[in-house]
């Protein structure tokens, strides 16, 4: 590591790997040997395009999306699909379901934090008459029964049956930082609850990543009508995110203003992106090339296993060093034991002004980014892909010679995340 990097923490923009942070910066002077700068070259170059296509590539063969999807660059963020997954079904369910009134097209939402919260609060918004209701919340079942704490219990889920419009869930969230297992185990209560779908064929369910993408494999991915992500947290900087569609969903949104659909932004639509190689307009050309490198990088490494394996470690020693805060009143965790999330371990630091304390004797060590969300406050730690080992165990040294620093109490047993 380079003597002037500092480990980076923060929830996104997120630390990118420097060996790619290096290669992007000479692709900036000179792109694939063309003389020309990836930030200057055309868009519709062949060498540009090749890249983009390799890209898509690349993700098709580490989350092994089978060939029934599409898989799509868009502009904009996460918070941008929250507009366009509601359009682009909203037709879809318009075309399919023509006679159908507008009450009875509902749209189901699963709320565990702050960014499914408002995903839900943005299909409310755009809903043209539709009914948007609530699947499962797991505030109510928060220890102060309106806190994001942990995800809901699965026999609180009451899925919509027949022909959802669509179900909608973030697998991790940033801000509170739950996070749903990596897993489709019925017996596991952290994990999604797959088995209490709707048993129909071409559900249109909808899975947020933008936190823990290319972080490990996706459940039962081919499953999903759509799942999305902002490339900001693992795969590269702002300004793009990767849609990978079910070729059933992408639809001519136009059609639908027959049946009563409101017209989409074509900025929206998924279907000029599917045309056109994700290239309708100009794309983020920059955030596609280094998505582009990480994605390289990953697969020389050996992909989406190979992070599940490297991220199941660090997280294992944050959750450690954090219990056993807990245990001995320095730290309180901020979600229920189990749930917590791999990629933003989120807490407290207990004490007038411990939380100054803490950040300031980060920040003369070099532990940037630390701090929690606004809306929440505490700490927020974001262990990310390129969040390397070494990083995890200089933040593990330093919260245990906290823990020391603060309490009085002699250290107890500890417990993990599973």
């Amino acid at each position: 590591m380079s003597h002037d990097r500092l480990p980076n923490f923060g929830a996104g923009p997120s630390a990118l790997p420097e060996s790619v942070l290096a290669e992007a910066a000479q692709g900036l002077l000179n792109f694939n040997n063309t003389g020309i700068g990836i930030a200057e070259i055309s868009h519709r170059s062949k060498e540009f395009n090749a890249f983009i296509r390799e890209t898509a590539q690349l993700i098709r063969e580490q989350l092994d999306v089978p060939a029934t999807h599409e898989i799509l660059f868009m502009q904009g963020g996460g918070t941008t699909q929250f507009s366009a997954v509601v359009l682009n079904l909203l037709a879809r369910h318009r075309l399919l379901y023509p006679d159908l009134p507008d009450k009875d097209r509902v749209l189901d939402y699963v709320l565990s934090g702050t960014w499914s919260k408002a995903s839900h609060a943005e299909a409310t918004r755009l809903a043209q008459g539709c009914t948007v209701r609530i699947a499962a919340d797991s505030r109510p079942h928060s220890a102060d029964g309106k806190s994001f704490d942990g995800l809901p219990p699965h026999s609180a889920y009451t899925f919509s049956a027949p022909h959802p419009v669509l179900i909608y869930y973030c697998e991790n969230e940033t801000v509170s930082g739950t996070q749903f297992a990596g897993s489709a185990n019925p017996n596991d209560s952290s994990a999604f609850p797959f088995h209490r779908l709707p048993n129909e064929p071409l559900l249109p369910l909808v899975g947020d990543y933008s936190s823990s993408f290319m972080s490990r494999p996706i459940p039962r991915l081919a499953d999903h009508a759509v799942v999305f992500a902002g490339a900001q947290k693992n795969l590269g900087p702002a300004g793009t995110s990767v849609v990978i569609v079910r070729r059933d969903c992408i639809v001519d949104v136009d059609a639908a203003l027959a049946f009563g659909g409101a017209p989409v932004p074509v900025s929206l639509a998924y279907a000029p992106y599917a045309a056109q190689d994700s290239m309708p307009n100009t794309p983020s050309v920059f955030a596609v090339y280094v998505a582009g490198l990480v994605l390289r990088r990953s697969r020389a490494l050996g992909g989406v296993r190979y992070y599940e394996a490297v991220n199941r470690r660090k997280q294992a020693r944050v959750y450690e060093v954090l219990w056993e805060g807990k245990q001995r009143g320095v730290f309180c965790p901020k979600v229920r034991e189990g749930q917590g999330s791999w990629m933003n371990v989120t807490f407290g630091v207990v004490g007038e002004g411990a939380e100054e304390r803490f950040l300031e004797g980060a920040e003369k060590r070099g532990l940037m980014g630390l701090k929690g969300h606004r809306s929440v406050g505490g700490m927020r730690a974001s262990l990310y892909n390129a969040v390397t080992e070494e990083w995890v165990d200089q933040l593990v040294a330093y919260m245990r010679e906290f823990i020391d620093q603060e309490s009085k109490a002699p250290a107890t047993a500890v417990v993990t995340e599973a």
